[in-house]
């Protein structure tokens, strides 16, 4: 059962966790949004509130501190102060009509779960007899955020999702992100349940799950009720990160190249594999993770993270401070060549690099391909990525890479330059960096 027959693209949009973490107030998300309307025309189309609107201070150190706003019913609603136009009690509605109106679509963010203020309090679910003590399992709360307790397989349980969704439903909502759900723990009822009130509601979202590494063998139940789900931990602005005590949080560019590889066979419309944000340009200025500051990946880093995530067809969801953003950014967001890989690739998939010839240790090679007897007719690419710290050159053969053995040419996606037909190809890549060929 999939929820809703939505996003048969690659989702594009931004997302507004990298550069304001739990802070962001009405004015700072209609100041970014105003600019992502700006590049509507390229494919960026979501718009969404990370977590935290709900929260009155979210400076808070504990749940107490940051002081959860919920209705008579349980359910978190945008708090006033910083969100002035739900002042009305219509939610989010004002601002998703605002958003909509700018030819976009709407997202929010949630941790799974029953807010623990309803279940104390025992507060009625509407459109039901149950009670909050009636759904919550207080045997899974999420164990990285105290706010909520986990939701029960039963009746109660799915009419408390039913109500939540109906909820976000009449706001308007396109997009929703739920937390605490895929990885550490997965809880795939309540992912189900969560889908099945998608479903009720009748209002299409994209669903998707957070965090990562989604478990592989998870694979066919997240494909069959999510749109999107995470497959690494958060992912930052570094090329590799240490990990000295384990785990892969924060998660680098380096090591999405390995992890999107295993998951390219659930690739496919309705069904993005999410390796996370992007998280370029200006982080700040509360970002979800570290201190203010400008994306320390380099600008090949960029690049390379822009070119994998597009000829991959991963999720293109924004990171950065729309507001001021940096001019290699700007150019990613218009760059109609890579962006069009992204959105009308219908199959793509790692290359065996062995097989390839001398050089290749340190690279990796995507092919994507685009077969539809329509418009976008047949087209080839390839993508050249060199993991390694030096400049690398190499050659391989056209055979070598899939393809019959006649002669071909090739045009740079990035600067439009092509190569004398032959029955080889010669890349030149820096360090960190990568080259899109699409082949004739």
């Amino acid at each position: 059962m999939k929820a809703q027959t939505v996003a048969l693209t690659p989702p594009m949009g931004w997302n507004s966790w990298d550069a304001y973490g739990l802070t962001i107030d009405e004015q700072q998300f209609k100041a970014n949004v105003t600019v992502l309307a700006s590049v509507a025309q390229y494919g960026w189309q979501y718009a969404v509130i990370d977590e935290g609107w709900y929260m009155a201070n979210p400076d808070g150190k504990n749940l107490a501190e940051r002081k959860y706003l919920l209705n008579a019913n349980g359910i978190l609603i945008p708090v006033p102060d910083r969100f002035p136009s739900a002042a009305s009690g219509a939610g989010f509605r004002p601002l998703a009509d605002w958003v909509h109106h700018q030819g976009l679509k709407f997202g929010i963010h949630i941790v799974r779960g029953i807010p623990r203020d309803a279940v104390t309090r025992n507060l009625p679910i509407v459109g039901s007899n149950f009670t909050a003590h009636d759904a919550a399992d207080a045997s899974s709360p999420c164990p990285w955020d105290d706010g909520n307790w986990g939701v029960k397989d039963n009746p109660a349980g799915q009419a408390w999702y039913d109500s939540l969704i109906r909820t976000f439903a009449s706001w308007g909502v396109d997009y929703l992100k739920v937390d605490c759900i895929s990885d550490h723990p997965y809880r795939p009822t309540e992912i189900r349940q969560i889908a099945l009130a998608i479903q009720k509601a009748g209002r299409p979202m994209v669903l998707s799950l957070s965090p990562g590494p989604t478990a592989l063998d998870h694979a066919a139940e997240v494909q069959k009720y999510a749109q999107m789900w995470r497959i690494a931990d958060d992912h930052w602005d570094q090329w590799t990160f240490p990990h000295p005590q384990g785990g892969d949080f924060p998660f680098g560019t380096r090591d999405e190249f390995d992890r999107i590889a295993k998951w390219y066979t659930y690739v496919g419309p309705g069904s993005w594999p999410d390796p996370d944000m992007l998280p370029f340009g200006w982080l700040g200025p509360h970002p979800g993770y570290g201190q203010p500051r400008h994306s320390q990946l380099t600008p090949d880093e960029e690049k390379t993270e822009f070119a994998l995530w597009s000829i991959t067809r991963a999720p293109l969801i924004l990171g950065a401070n729309l507001t001021r953003l940096d001019d290699l950014t700007k150019s990613l967001l218009s760059n109609q060549n890579i962006l069009f890989i992204n959105q009308n690739a219908t199959y793509s998939r790692p290359v065996d690099a062995s097989t390839l010839g001398p050089g290749f240790e340190n690279l990796r090679v995507w092919r994507a391909s685009i077969n539809d007897p329509g418009d976008r007719g047949y087209k080839e690419y390839f993508g050249f990525f060199n993991l390694g710290d030096e400049v690398s050159t190499v050659k391989t053969t056209w055979l070598a890479l899939g393809l019959d053995g006649k002669k071909h040419s090739a045009t740079n996606q990035w600067d439009d330059s092509e190569t004398k037909d032959s029955k080889d190809i010669t890349v030149t890549l820096p360090p960190h960096g990568s080259q899109i060929f699409e082949v004739q």
